[in-house]
């Protein structure tokens, strides 16, 4: 038999798609080759590529292997492969972030000598990796997986870290946030803020007389449009989608209800000049006087058809729009004087005005078609009653005194001066018009982190508790995923679905023969050693662990 040294690599067939080996180059027979020189060209392409070479036969894997052992690398055996990229880059991100250090400050000064920090560390990057309920992180997630400081953790710590974790909730919140605004320098002059809710699979809501434990769970109307128990979660963020603070209250608390508690907690904070940005629903006389309060400024949007002011003075307001983008033009106007004085932003979308546009006379094409297929117009007809129901239809109906459907003509003309527009309310004279309109669009930065948080990737439901600290610690561990996720997508420019594909190439394998055992990584891929490198992790060496057995 005659072996031959090859350098070669992987190429993907463009018809079948398989990996085939294409040599680049042949060196010869391994019996009339220098082994040294080979393995020195081998660590020295290495080096170029950034990764590192292992020789079976090195000098510091050998003093590790007694004499007459030299080749424990024969009859080895694969034990199991575990992931290893994601847990691992959590884990560093966990460490940067502060959030051990400042876990572990609030374990020590209770005296307790518990791995909580640990435990809230494993559950967290759970909701990263594969999300599970607390007993699947224990008993099937961490073993699917190499994180090495996690072994020991029994079930009861995770429930007794969540407990931890409720009852510090908000010195943990603040002191993670001004470690990370420190790290990073962040911008917290702008704050957005928004609502949204989760639901439970139960069909009767929590009775603090039952169980004085349980005060969350109400039932409420979800963001989904469904009417069930539920809790409201509240969530603020800096204009990088970075958490500021989470609130967790009772299903059914109203948007405008929350505003109160938030003004109280984020003016504890002394964050300084804070813009507090928000969606129309927070947009009330009562929100305005709290908000001010709270944050000193803030920048609501309108609900442009409910308010007469709007409709009247705002809409109807001649004069050139200030063109910033070829989708955003805007224009101030002021109405009142003196206290009553108030400050609106007209915004204008081109685009938008034009899909909206054709959007309508689409529908209104249908509506027409619908109505000449029945001779019959009666607002009692079944197919009448239908279209009078229809979210999409009903805005350009009407009802006739003699109760026949028709297109309402008018309510058409009265939608087309709403088309590509919004309008913004600002208690703050010192931001300009330009900052005012772009600091809205950002409120889709805080849409996004709910998506993420609820369906995408975090997937905060189900929630597998009841007990109203469990629910809050619950929200509140989905919280501190979010903020990783947020943190690595912003160093490495993309989202966060693509850098755990990328991660999820890096493994450990286990080995292990009669006298050894042995764990190792893969090669890592270009794309891999790519992600490293934009969140600055250096790659694990190739042998990570070697243990000779007894």
């Amino acid at each position: 038999m005659v072996e031959y040294f090859q350098l070669a690599h992987n190429e993907r067939h463009p018809d079948t798609r398989k990996p085939v080996a294409k040599i680049i180059h042949n060196f010869g027979r391994a019996d009339q080759l220098d082994r040294q020189e080979l393995i020195r060209l081998c660590r020295s392409i290495a080096r170029v590529c950034g990764i590192t070479v292992v020789d079976p036969l090195d000098d510091e894997v050998l003093s590790a292997t007694p004499p007459g052992e030299a080749g424990f690398f024969e009859d080895l055996k694969i034990q199991k492969t575990r992931a290893f990229g994601c847990p691992m880059v959590i884990e560093a991100l966990w460490e940067r972030l502060g959030l051990k250090k400042t876990l572990e400050g609030v374990v020590n000064a209770k005296g307790l000598r518990v791995p909580y920090e640990r435990a809230l560390m494993a559950m967290t990057a759970n909701r990263l990796c594969d999300p599970e309920s607390k007993l699947g992180v224990w008993d099937r997630w961490l073993s699917r997986v190499y994180l090495p400081s996690c072994d020991g953790l029994q079930l009861k710590h995770m429930y007794e870290a969540m407990d931890l974790l409720y009852a510090n909730a908000d010195k943990i919140e603040e002191a993670i946030f001004f470690h990370v605004a420190d790290l990073f320098n962040l911008e917290v002059d702008l704050i957005f803020y928004d609502t949204t809710t989760a639901s439970f699979h139960v069909d009767q809501e929590d009775d603090p007389d039952r169980h004085a434990n349980a005060t969350l769970r109400k039932f409420g109307h979800s963001k989904e449009g469904t009417w069930s128990p539920q809790v409201v979660v509240a969530l603020a963020v800096t204009r990088e989608g970075i958490p500021v603070r989470s609130w967790v209250l009772p299903g059914n608390t109203s948007d405008v209800a929350t505003v109160e508690k938030v003004r109280a907690d984020l003016r504890g904070w002394n964050l300084g000049r804070a813009l507090f940005i928000a969606d129309s629903g927070m947009n009330s006389e009562d929100n305005r006087r709290e908000l001010a309060r709270a944050c000193g400024k803030y920048l609501l949007a309108c609900r442009m058809s409910n308010v007469a002011e709007i409709r009247k003075k705002v809409l109807s307001k001649r004069g050139r729009y200030t063109v910033f983008k070829d989708n955003l033009h805007a224009k101030e106007v002021v109405v009142g004087d003196g206290e009553r004085r108030r400050r609106y932003i007209l915004c204008y979308n081109p685009r938008e005005a034009e899909r909206q546009r054709k959007h309508r006379e689409m529908t209104v094409a249908i509506l027409e078609k619908e109505l000449e297929s029945h001779k019959d117009a009666s607002a009692t007809a079944q197919w009448a009653i239908e279209l009078l129901a229809s979210r999409r239809f009903k805005r350009y109906l009407t009802v006739t005194k003699t109760n026949k459907v028709r297109i309402d003509r008018a309510k058409i003309r009265e939608a087309k001066k709403y088309d590509g527009k919004w309008v913004l309310e600002t208690n703050d004279d010192t931001i300009s018009l330009e900052d005012a309109a772009c600091g809205y669009k950002g409120l889709m930065v805080i849409e996004r982190c709910f998506r993420s948080l609820k369906r995408t990737q975090i997937k905060m439901m189900p929630m597998y508790h009841w007990a109203s600290r469990r629910i809050e610690a619950h929200v509140k561990i989905c919280v501190l995923a979010l903020l990783i996720e947020r943190v690595a997508e912003l160093a490495c420019g993309k989202p966060w679905h693509q850098i755990q594909a990328a991660l999820d190439e890096l493994q450990i394998t286990e080995f292990f023969n009669l006298n050894f055992r042995v764990l190792m990584r893969n090669e890592l891929p270009t794309k891999t050693i790519n992600i490293l490198k934009l969140l600055k992790i250096t790659p694990p060496k190739q042998v990570i662990e070697l243990e000779k057995l007894t």
